[in-house]
């Protein structure tokens, strides 16, 4: 039997990894609307406005749960990651902002080439910073450079050292290639246009090979930049199957992209991201933040974490129907030709 912070700690890593597979589809999103090119750069962000339009706002949800349980149900680590890593979490929020500020008023806004395109650029932009930044902490936070006294709760930080190394930020990159992955072949099948089609396939091969190429480059890092998830991936009884299954799952939606199976490369992908982000928590546990706090220590106590949990379930409960009901409707039958 689990214990109580053990659930909600697995909770925060599911609203994690559904994050990413919207609201980190929607960064991607952006990715793509930077490097709109040739003759159908135009009905490409068009493309990407009405996929992201309906639904972006309320991925955002899943980002809120995860920071208000560790604010809740961890408040020693969310006090450790908000003092050490406030450089990076206010760069991630500034992105938020701008990317969701930049696309109403892209929307809204004069219609004009020239302010369109200043808008596209700053939603862009700030879509590309914002999982650089998520990535950056979440290696900073795996990485075991982050020191703080339990009784006192005292930081040992110099708010730039456990963050800007190469390991946090090439899990910064790593996710960016991530998003961008996810959102290419989800395009893919938001139009019947055969050319826009074949635009994102060709993104999604491309963002597939970043993933491999920026996962290897955090592996190899991990050595010297976090080698609590270096032992927990390279050494652990479950990581050489998990490794096989994940790289199996990789390939198969390589293939499926190459020979335009987009029904079940949209089924493969997200399989993968779900994988490697299980797979990261399953590395760092027992840990929350390496290498000195982990769930139990810093976990508030069970008269908290109890009703917590009560009102988590309750919150599934209504929330999982009402994000069916919201894609069934804005995203049923939302296609470009």
């Amino acid at each position: 039997m689990f214990s109580l912070e053990i659930w909600i700690a697995g909770v925060m890593l599911i609203s994690l990894i559904i994050y990413m597979l919207t609201g980190g589809a929607d960064f991607g999103g952006g990715v793509w609307d930077l490097f709109a090119t040739g003759p159908r750069a135009k009905t490409q962000r068009n493309l990407i406005t009405n996929a992201l339009a309906p639904i972006w706002e309320a991925n955002h949800v899943w980002l809120i749960v995860i920071v208000v349980l560790l604010f809740v149900a961890f408040p020693v680590a969310f006090a450790t990651i908000g003092t050490a890593l406030h450089i990076p979490l206010t760069l991630m929020l500034i992105g938020i902002v701008l990317r969701g500020t930049a696309f109403v008023f892209r929307t809204y806004d004069d219609q004009s080439d020239k302010t369109h395109l200043r808008w596209s650029r700053v939603f862009a932009i700030a879509s590309i910073i914002t999982p650089i930044m998520l990535g950056v902490t979440l290696g900073a936070v795996a990485s075991g450079t982050i020191h703080v006294d339990i009784e006192s709760g005292t930081v040992d930080t110099d708010f730039f050292s456990s963050w800007f190394a190469p390991f946090p930020f090439a899990i910064g990159f790593f996710t960016l290639t991530l998003c961008a992955l996810l959102a290419a072949v989800y395009l893919t099948l938001e139009t019947d246009n055969s050319e826009l089609q074949e635009d994102f396939r060709v993104r999604a091969i491309i963002a597939a090979v970043s993933v491999g190429a920026t996962a290897g480059i955090s592996f190899l890092l991990s050595a010297k930049g976090a080698p609590s998830i270096r032992q927990g991936l390279g050494n652990s009884v479950w990581s050489i199957p998990f490794h096989i299954l994940t790289g199996a799952v990789a390939v198969c939606a390589i293939w499926s992209i190459w020979r335009r199976y987009f029904q079940i490369a949209r089924v493969l992908v997200p399989i993968q991201v779900v994988l490697i982000i299980f797979g990261w928590g399953l590395a760092q546990f027992p840990y929350i933040v390496a290498p000195n706090l982990t769930f139990s220590n810093t976990a508030a106590p069970d008269s908290v974490l109890r009703p917590v949990l009560i009102v988590v379930i309750i919150g599934g409960i209504i929330l999982a129907p009402a994000f069916w009901y919201l894609y069934a409707v804005f995203k049923g039958a939302s296609r470009t030709r």
